[in-house]
């Protein structure tokens, strides 16, 4: 039987904590949840959620760093195993994309929940976002450098545009009562139409 020590217990606890307000967000709705009914979730007292977060936006913003650092890890995986720039864009598009159907708490709380914090638009200074978008930057900068993608579109400009692109269709997924789009097909089409951008051509 492994021993498990009280830093183990702590962080297995407050993991624990972090899924069950992940739930109850994408359930509820941010402006709607409780820290009881976080607490409920988890199966410990409200007083113990106070032990690990200072109040419900804190929570939110932890939520959004671990799950976005996960999903970075796990995207950089996938993406090591393929060789194409252009491979890459597609492969991008599709998990992202594919987190609406893999990960539909953290999904919704992305998408969705974390808009509605206040202290989140005005005061977030944390890199999860930055580090997300880099990976595409990542794969533009090899692409140029392979002479496959056209050197005079600016990279910050061009990484905004295939975020804000899967960004939306995200969300529109979310809140869409019936299923319109395949996720496989949407990714590809939107892949399709930026890397038909960003491709040399004659003229460039």
């Amino acid at each position: 039987m492994k021993n498990t020590t009280i830093a183990d217990r702590r962080a297995e606890k407050r993991d624990k904590i972090l899924k069950s307000a992940a739930k109850t967000f994408a359930s509820k709705g941010f402006y709607h949840a409780k820290i009881s009914q976080i607490a409920r979730a988890a199966g410990v007292a409200d007083g113990t959620i106070y032990l690990y977060f200072k109040n419900k936006d804190e929570i939110l913003i932890t939520v959004f760093e671990e799950s976005v650092g996960r999903i970075i890890r796990e995207f950089r995986q996938e993406l090591s195993q393929l060789s194409s720039p252009i491979d890459k864009l597609k492969k991008f598009s599709y998990l992202h994309l594919n987190l609406v159907e893999t990960q539909p708490d953290v999904a919704a709380v992305v998408q969705l929940e974390l808009r509605q914090s206040n202290k989140f638009i005005k005061e977030y200074a944390g890199s999860s976002i930055a580090d997300y978008l880099n990976l595409i930057s990542e794969i533009l900068e090899a692409g140029q450098k392979q002479q496959l993608f056209r050197n005079d579109i600016h990279l910050g400009i061009a990484k905004r545009v295939l975020f804000g692109a899967l960004d939306e269709f995200s969300t529109v997924t979310i809140l869409a009562k019936n299923k319109k789009y395949d996720l496989q097909e949407s990714a590809e089409q939107i892949a399709e139409i930026f890397i038909s951008g960003m491709c040399k051509n004659e003229k460039s």
